[in-house]
């Protein structure tokens, strides 16, 4: 076994794909005091040290309402458009080449941002991310629970209709207790029917019936979380057998109280049933975290060397919806990295 600070040398450096992560959620410090001073009147501290405290969070109602009151600071396209870019510009700096970044359009649409607008701001940015940073972003657009199915019929009416180039899935967040999932099936039977994929949370706060409701009712593709699926055997032996793979974020669980400690993170023997495990961030600067911080809590839990963690990094590209030629070159880049490293260790 590598010594952790090799580990965590190779890691920073290894070339990375992120599936689930969230857009506001990724707002780092800077760019939400950035917009916190531009937009004093929300109430959320302008102070990058102050974050950190107001990111603290008692329990996954009280994240949900920080995140909101974060959401109310993007309140134009040149916000969403600098948000964007700058999230790009922080994933650059961890290696990470692509990532399916979670959009909730109906949040900015819905305080006055237009829809068109919006999606010019976040194209655009993606466009110069890829230009300028070499981060290849694509969307995954999705209903925010707790608000409902208008939110629900907003969303999949972007999506559908408005398609921007860069979305490839359709997903779910927001509370899951007092939101069951098949409420949404008539939205999701829309969006797939045009190509989309489908990748709802489910089983983070709730239990393995509501990732069995994904399956069932929203033909879930991949599962956002599904941290209780190591409470069902059944399921584990479904997910394993049928390849569908659990995104996981170790750090956000603890943060959200989803999960009590890192030791008992259910990460192990999600991977011991055989299920395909992706490791990711999800909320990155609300959490104090980072997908390399993510990665080498991933390595210790599983107890992975290198090849260990570049095979995870491997497993993220294929089951990502990037198309073949660019999980093609994006593994090779991950096998060159690893034998340069085993070359020179």
């Amino acid at each position: 076994m590598s010594h952790p600070s090799h580990l965590a040398a190779f890691i920073a450096g290894l070339p990375k794909a992120e599936l689930h992560v969230h857009h506001v959620g990724s707002a780092s410090p800077r760019i939400v005091a950035e917009l916190a001073a531009r937009h004093p009147e929300a109430g959320v501290p302008a102070d990058a040290d102050a974050l950190s405290e107001y990111f603290t969070f008692t329990d996954f109602a009280h994240f949900i309402q920080v995140y909101l009151s974060v959401v109310d600071l993007i309140r134009d396209a040149e916000d969403v458009r600098l948000l964007t870019y700058e999230i790009a510009r922080d994933m650059a700096r961890q290696s990470i080449r692509y990532a399916e970044l979670t959009v909730t359009p109906y949040s900015s649409v819905s305080r006055g941002i237009p829809d068109g607008a919006f999606l010019d701001a976040i194209e655009d940015a993606r466009r110069a991310a890829e230009r300028e940073l070499g981060v290849v972003l694509r969307w995954t657009f999705d209903i925010p629970g707790e608000a409902g199915l208008e939110a629900a019929e907003e969303t999949t009416r972007i999506a559908t209709e408005m398609a921007p180039d860069g979305l490839v899935s359709f997903g779910l967040g927001g509370p899951e207790i007092g939101v069951p999932r098949p409420q949404f099936k008539p939205y999701f039977d829309r969006a797939l029917a045009t190509g989309l994929h489908s990748v709802p949370h489910a089983g983070e706060t709730t239990g393995p019936g509501t990732i069995w409701d994904a399956l069932t009712s929203l033909r879930a593709e991949r599962i956002g979380h599904g941290t209780s699926a190591v409470q069902d055997p059944r399921l584990l032996e479904h997910l394993a057998e049928r390849g569908i793979p659990l995104e996981v974020c170790p750090t956000s669980n603890i943060a959200t109280r989803a999960v009590e400690a890192l030791e008992s993170h259910p990460i192990a023997e999600m991977a011991k049933a055989g299920v395909l495990v992706t490791v990711n961030s999800d909320d990155p600067p609300m959490f104090g975290t980072d997908l390399n911080t993510e990665y080498g809590i991933a390595a210790r839990l599983l107890g992975l060397d290198a090849p260990g963690i570049a095979t995870l990094a491997r497993n993220a590209v294929k089951v990502s919806f990037l198309d073949d030629a660019g999980k093609a070159r994006l593994c090779e880049e991950i096998d060159s990295y690893l034998a340069t490293w085993q070359r020179t260790r």
